[in-house]
């Protein structure tokens, strides 16, 4: 369970959007190099359309999720909602690796965009040019230091850098909005350029509406905008089921920082195709991967343009401290709960480790290029996007909402053309999203058989009438408790299941038992609250619980109630019929199958003292 951000760390919406702006607002960095080698002179007309994409699609798809996912799981959780049992496990499983491609690459992209800016700065000393990878590499190892040393007062910082940066961004555009407005002859040649290469304007909005893909970058920010909702001051008054005004607060970070975000691309976009050379933006151009850095330096000097490299460099690498954050959320929230990361991944320091070592491993891969990397990062964003867009679908279908159906699902259709023709363009990135999916299929699956024999009962609570009956017995002396599979609860069932354990297991006729019945109903949960109620047929009284696996919820009782009672219980199985490793299997993917042997296992291990382990009986 996911606890609510204490009231002391919580913050204006304002703040908190600085905290995620670090992520969205940082893209300025390098998205307007990124469309203008993607779109060419079309640069603006796709941006547009990304634009237009962003405000009336990927906005109201997580507004309704900051409305439906209110504790910072975003999408993801919604899905979690949605889709029980193993199949709904895998696929979340699935979009964890997608996000785990997202955040990852927010980092190395970042990181590799700041030491673009360090390089190109004609103030750095020479023998630093070229050296993109080891300062790429120096950024994220320093990253991976501020974690290890511990983060806090994030936000204080996000809205210093987000302040500063937002304003030297502001100073670039105005200035660029001059110079495009004092030389009419460049917006002339632009023009000339956009029919020569395109003809006809049918034609200039066919390309653009195909190219804008390529610029999905512009959409990074959303999901971690609802990730850092408990970051939010709420109200009081409101009730933790429905947090009025942190929902309200969430969706005005959203609004703001979408309408921010779109007013910045669509002049970026504009006066860098205008002023800046195509050749620039190449690989090896002064403008490729720091567009806006080129104009401030080319017409505000190169102490103003000195001052923007240090701002840009502090946000790109702060955005990449956002996307660890979002990592060491991701992972302890869902993994654990399946029962599917190792004991350490409850620990940051070591998960710190593990996500710097694959930020290096990318980093090395990519060559610490902007460029090579963005496909990658834009896969992760629009996995994850799409996700949230049918997540929302889906709601509003349950809800029986046919208007609100039809709008979200014309903008998965968008986002899902979108992805496909991304990853079709560029599968890098779908390449290095398998490669973070196996990874977590194949470690998840890993700890989960690892961690079989463990209890997983979160917390075991007998009703009333449940807890009257054990104690009555405890105070009789001896508690035993036959376990049972739930067939038509007909008292002769109950006459033939006694009659047989009674025989077989020698109970003396004169000590009254117990039976026990677990019901599984979704054996792909781990951990469970285990809540115990007593049932009667006829004269047979009987403790029934829902539970995700029938040993491990047995062992858990038993061992509550000793504690509850202090009489160690006895209990009664029948053998399984089948083959063991069948019933093995049975009992890994779907809580049954070998009971007996397993339940002595789970008590052995959780109760080294033979003399307080609860006695395990088995008929012959």
């Amino acid at each position: 369970m996911v606890k609510s951000t204490p009231k002391e760390h919580q913050h204006s919406w304002w703040k908190v959007m600085c905290l995620t702006g670090v992520d969205y607002f940082s893209t300025l960095g390098y998205q307007p190099g990124i469309a203008a080698l993607a779109a060419g002179v079309l640069s603006p007309l796709a941006t547009l359309v990304l634009v237009a994409l962003t405000l009336l699609g990927a906005l109201p798809v997580y507004r309704r999720v900051a409305k439906e996912s209110h504790n910072g799981g975003g999408s993801i959780a919604m899905f979690a909602n949605f889709l029980p049992n193993w199949w709904g496990k895998i696929f979340i499983l699935v979009l964890l690796g997608f996000a785990a491609t997202d955040f990852t690459i927010t980092m190395t992209l970042s990181a590799a965009d700041g030491a673009a800016h360090i390089v190109e700065n004609p103030s750095v000393p020479s023998f630093l040019h070229g050296q993109n990878m080891i300062i790429t590499l120096i950024l994220l190892a320093l990253l991976a230091a501020v974690f290890l040393k511990g983060f806090s007062e994030a936000i204080g910082i996000a809205v210093g850098l987000v302040g500063a940066y937002l304003a030297l961004n502001l100073v670039v555009a105005g200035v660029g909005i001059y110079q495009v407005a004092k030389a009419p002859h460049l917006v002339t040649d632009w023009k000339d350029a956009l029919v020569t290469a395109h003809g006809s304007p049918i034609a200039m909005v066919g390309v653009a509406l195909l190219v804008f893909p390529k610029l999905a970058l512009g959409l990074s920010g959303f999901e971690t905008g609802v990730a850092v909702m408990p970051q939010i001051k709420g109200n009081p008054a409101d009730s933790p089921e429905f947090p009025r005004a942190r929902i309200i607060g969430t969706r005005k970070l959203l609004t703001s920082a979408a309408i921010i975000m779109s007013a910045f691309l669509v002049v970026t976009s504009v006066i860098t195709t205008i002023l800046i050379p195509q050749a620039e933006f190449q690989d090896g151009g002064k403008a490729n991967g720091r567009a806006l850095a080129y104009l401030a330096h080319h017409y505000l000097g190169d102490v103003f343009g000195s001052v923007y490299d240090v701002s840009t460099i502090a946000i790109l690498w702060f955005a990449g401290a956002s996307a660890m954050a979002g990592l060491l959320n991701l992972v302890p929230r869902y993994l654990p709960r399946f029962g599917m990361a190792p004991e350490w991944a409850r620990q940051i320091r070591p998960l710190v480790l593990v996500f710097a070592l694959v930020s290096f491993g990318i980093t090395w891969y990519f060559d610490a290029n902007v460029d090579a990397q963005g496909a990658a990062y834009a896969t992760g964003v629009l996995v994850l996007i799409t996700s949230a867009a049918m997540a929302v679908a889906i709601s509003a279908w349950r809800k029986g909402q046919k208007s609100r159906v039809l709008g979200f699902g014309i903008v998965s259709v968008i986002f899902v053309y979108t992805t496909i023709d991304n990853i079709i363009e560029k599968p890098a990135g779908l390449h290095l999203a398998i490669l973070f999916v196996l990874a977590i299929v194949v470690v998840s699956f890993a700890s989960r058989l690892h961690r079989a024999f463990e209890l997983r009962a979160i917390e075991v609570t007998f009703d009333e009438k449940a807890g009257k009956m054990v104690d009555d017995l405890a105070a009789r002396g001896e508690i035993r408790i036959v376990t049972h599979d739930i067939d038509q609860r007909e008292p002769e069932e109950y006459a033939e299941k006694e009659l047989d354990q009674r025989r077989e297991s020698h109970i003396p006729d004169e000590d009254p038992i117990l039976f026990l019945e677990v019901i599984v109903r979704d054996p792909s949960e781990f951990s469970t609250n285990l809540l115990v109620t007593e049932v009667d047929v006829d004269e047979y009284h009987i403790l029934s619980v829902e539970a995700s696996a029938v040993p491990n919820s047995i062992a858990a009782i038993l061992l509550a109630i000793r504690d509850r009672t202090g009489v160690i219980p006895h209990v009664y199985f029948e053998w399984t019929e089948g083959n063991p490793l069948t019933n093995l299997v049975r009992y890994l993917f779907f809580g049954e199958g070998e009971v007996a042997p397993v339940t002595r296992e789970i008590l052995r291990r959780a109760v080294p003292r033979r003399s307080q382990r609860p006695h395990v009986h088995v008929d012959s």
